[in-house]
């Protein structure tokens, strides 16, 4: 079975960085796509960030320019750092899985495994 290991978040204050990691198992996560999400209560999950293949890269609107998002193929994990965060921020980020490296986009249904997610606090 494929899983994914979210971890590195935590409480950070406005302006700060943080580095959240996705780790895969079962699985060479540089064979397919595999995107950052987070969400709050009551709301949907909103699509972050996305790595692809080799070095394709995509970001949702709010993050340009202050998430990167990055692989370690030697550790099949994969990273988002936060840059210049803002109380926006916040929320549980999940990473997830699509199989094959076609990209299809940010929408959460294009993702066929999940992690458990780590929350990200950002402070005012």
């Amino acid at each position: 079975q494929v899983t994914l290991v979210e971890s590195g978040g935590g409480l950070v204050r406005a302006g700060g960085s943080l580095r959240l990691s996705c780790a895969g198992s079962r699985y060479n996560l540089r064979l397919g796509c595999v995107a950052w999400f987070r969400q709050n209560p009551g709301k949907e999950r909103e699509g972050v960030a996305a790595v692809c293949g080799g070095s394709f890269t995509d970001y949702g609107d709010s993050v340009k320019g202050r998430f990167t998002a990055f692989r370690n193929n030697g550790e099949n994990t994969v990273y988002l750092r936060m840059s210049n965060v803002n109380t926006d921020d916040t929320g549980m980020y999940y990473c997830a899985l699509s199989f094959g490296g076609v990209y299809r986009g940010l929408g959460a249904d294009k993702y066929d495994v999940w992690g458990q997610g780590t929350q990200v606090t950002v402070s005012p």
